[in-house]
């Protein structure tokens, strides 16, 4: 994400998305009411006012803004959506007052103008920022002939794979069993390599496997090589990376580590609550009591909820209370276990009762 143009006067801010993740950054930071001005493209029409065959059209490309109703994130597609009115544009291409849908792309400026940039608005931009110049990372969960892939993101985890590589069975003689290996070795290395711009690779599973994998890698791919480290799990696939993400390996990798700290604190959160301990409370009530007590020491609230005043609120006074505020995305099993309790919890440095 870059920033291209700040006036907080006027509360106006002018920025460039880069990455998926910096969408989805933004579709928590774009909120109803906000007018948010972008680039469009409309095919023109003729005279009569009747819509150009899609083959002989003219397509136009211009800035529109709309007063925002709602904002959609489809991670799989990679597109944000914000659909509103119309409040400026060329007349003689868009009437003004009607509704229009914007998508909103990379690369692409978009102006967003709020009546008031709360103080948590501008800390989740701050954080975009400076997140994308952090580099990414991939934990390759392997087990005998099978290869799951985690890139880690910061709105999740997007999974990869599974990579199957044919190699067990009984009627395999030697000679092609390692054949196959190497096989499966090459195809989990070029699919790493079709990666960009990732700095750290966590190779994760039970046994030999793993090992043995970074040692090929170390023969044949001696640049992935030296940006990875091997974990030992106790299983492999989906279960194992997300084993690596609650061990914290990812942040010692000076790699991206908001999921696996997200994570890691809601599994504190949920092991404090199977003791039913008194040094932890969940629900909006129970948590501003805690908060108005200073009592919250690790505050963690779902993404959805930030806008609302109530929650925001509470945000601010267990920060004012030296407590620490962690917004934790709806995307991953984390947030899920969070959204089960409410979509907010804390950790208390004493009890209440």
């Amino acid at each position: 994400m870059r920033i291209v143009h700040q006036d907080t006067k006027r509360g106006v801010i002018e920025l460039i998305p880069e990455t998926l993740d910096d969408l989805w950054h933004l579709s928590h930071i774009i909120e109803p009411g906000d007018l948010i001005s972008s680039k469009t493209t409309r095919r023109i029409q003729d005279s009569t006012g009747e819509r150009l065959r899609s083959d002989r059209g003219i397509k136009k490309t211009f800035f529109m803004g709309i007063r925002v109703e709602s904002i959609s994130f489809h991670k799989y597609t990679g597109k944000l959506r914000a659909t509103g009115v119309i409040e400026h544009g060329p007349e003689d291409l868009v009437p003004l007052g009607s509704h229009h849908t914007l998508d909103l792309k990379l690369k692409n400026s978009i102006k967003i103008t709020k009546e008031k940039w709360s103080r948590w608005a501008i800390k989740r931009l701050k954080n975009a920022v400076d997140s994308s110049k952090k580099p990414s990372a991939i934990i390759v969960a392997i087990e005998d002939d099978v290869a799951d892939l985690g890139i880690i993101k910061q709105y999740g985890i997007d999974y990869y794979g599974p990579i199957i590589g044919g190699i067990s069975g009984k009627r395999i003689i030697q000679k092609d069993r390692s054949k196959n290996i190497t096989s499966f070795y090459e195809e989990v290395a070029k699919t790493l390599q079709g990666f960009e711009d990732i700095q750290g690779i966590v190779i994760a599973g039970p046994g030999f496997t793993k090992g043995d994998f970074h040692d090929f890698l170390s023969e044949k791919y001696p640049d992935i090589a030296k940006i990875s480290a091997v974990e030992n799990t106790g299983t492999g696939g989906r279960v194992g990376i997300q084993e690596v993400l609650k061990k914290g390996t990812i942040e010692q990798m000076a790699t991206e580590g908001r999921i696996a700290q997200e994570m890691r604190l809601m599994g504190k959160i949920l092991g404090e609550i199977g003791k039913s301990s008194r040094l932890v409370t969940y629900g909006k009530k129970e948590v501003e009591e805690a908060a108005q007590a200073g009592a919250a020491e690790n505050l963690l609230v779902l993404d959805k909820l930030v806008r609302e005043e109530d929650v925001e609120k509470i945000m601010d006074i267990v920060e004012n209370m030296g407590g620490k505020v962690m917004v934790v995305s709806s995307e991953h099993e984390g947030g899920k276990q969070l959204g089960a309790l409410g979509g907010i919890a804390a950790l208390l440095r004493y009890s209440l009762s």
